[in-house]
């Protein structure tokens, strides 16, 4: 089946056109910093080199647009397209697995997007627009969610009065959920079977853990809204949750400002006062700015620390496994990871560790006692195959 996956992020939106038998990637892109300075689009066809556009991506509605433009402009048919996929963030309590787009489902991911607002709400965008341009193809709903949903209880349950949580659908929901599964399927083959606990690193301007034992998840680092847990690049991560009313009381604050506050202005980005991407960050720690030396010591020892939760959870892990933006791309934050980690045992090959590929790599020392990988990501896919199975009933 020849099936247009769309995977929009935060600040991303990244496409492919596959065919799920033979695997074949016929063009795939990506449009980066939507809503930031210096935004662009990445496109390339049957493998071929990169070609990049610098266009103004002020909204997802804006980059999908685009996409289809490109598409059309490359010559490819979009009568051919048998199926459309969408991840979608944030599934809550409609979505423990995936469905088929229709006026109801395409609610439900408006109506949980207070769970995740800075995704859903664009996701659903991205839905509607896909539905007007091509009413007659197939469009199907991945919510990440789905994979985190039957995480034990122990993990999930918040201890908050159970008629409240009842009432309120309150528990642990995660996300990237797609991501993760696909990291475990991958790391799972590439080791040919030898690994058993593995804490999965999804570390992009989102970022969330993951611990997968024998392919069943145990724990994640993100809950009721992908604002906790990590670091991120505009989201503050796990904090004191009485800082919000304590922010509504002195501050003087709203809670819809707070809400702005904590998901929009925070993370790498309020701590470096420059940027949340981390390779400008990045560039100017090298160049002696304290603010982002200090911004990504930070990201690195939350990292460290959530990273130990993950395997507590499994009671002891085997294998980590670095994926998404930063975890495939910065060698320093892995690095400065592994540091953080040295006392279980983590230990990279320099060497290993500063090689830039597209395939799944081991970069660990040979006396780590935990086995490292970088596991570039491939959600499209693990969408196209849930758009496959779904439109073929």
């Amino acid at each position: 089946m020849r099936v247009l996956v769309i995977n929009a992020g935060s600040s991303s939106l990244k496409y492919q056109l596959l065919d799920t038998k033979t695997r074949e990637v016929f063009a795939k892109g990506n449009c980066e910093r939507i809503g930031i300075d210096g935004a662009f689009i990445g496109h390339s066809e049957n493998d071929g080199e990169k070609q990049k556009l610098e266009v103004a991506l002020p909204d997802h509605k804006t980059a999908i647009k685009h996409v289809f433009e490109i598409l059309d402009q490359a010559g490819f048919d979009q009568s051919k397209i048998e199926g459309i996929g969408h991840r979608v963030v944030q599934g809550g309590w409609y979505f423990p697995e995936s469905k088929v787009v229709t006026d109801e489902t395409l609610g439900w991911v408006r109506e949980v997007a207070p769970l995740a607002p800075l995704h859903n709400y664009a996701e659903a965008d991205v839905i509607e627009i896909c539905r007007d341009m091509f009413p007659s193809i197939g469009n199907v709903i991945v919510a990440d969610s789905a994979f985190h949903y039957n995480i034990p209880e122990k993990a999930w349950r918040y201890a908050l009065p159970r008629d409240v949580v009842d009432k309120l659908h309150i528990r642990k929901y995660g996300a990237h959920g797609t991501s993760h599964r696909y990291i475990w399927r991958t790391t799972n083959e590439f080791l040919n079977g030898d690994v058993h606990k593995l804490v999965s690193c999804h570390l992009g301007s989102g970022a969330s853990l993951s611990a997968i034992e024998d392919g069943h998840e145990h724990d994640t680092t993100m809950g009721l809204t992908p604002l906790d847990g990590l670091i991120m690049g505009t989201r503050c991560g796990t904090i004191d949750p009485a800082t919000v009313p304590y922010l509504v009381r002195e501050g003087g604050y709203t809670i819809d400002e707070v809400d702005d506050m904590m998901n929009k202005q925070s993370g790498i980005l309020a701590l470096s006062g420059l940027s949340s991407d981390t390779r400008d960050v990045e560039e100017h720690a090298e160049q002696g700015d304290e603010n982002c030396k200090m911004a990504l010591e930070m990201f690195s020892y939350r990292c460290g620390q959530l990273i130990a939760e993950m395997a507590q959870s499994m009671h002891g892990f085997d294998t980590m496994a670095f994926s998404a933006g930063i975890g495939e791309n910065s060698a320093t934050t892995r690095q400065s990871i592994a540091n953080e980690l040295d006392w279980l045992g983590v230990k990279l090959d320099p060497a290993k560790n500063a090689i830039r590929s597209d395939d799944p790599r081991v970069i660990s020392a040979d006396d780590s006692k935990v086995k490292v990988l970088v596991v570039p990501t491939n959600e499209e896919l693990m969408i196209a195959l849930d758009v496959e199975e779904l439109l073929s009933k």
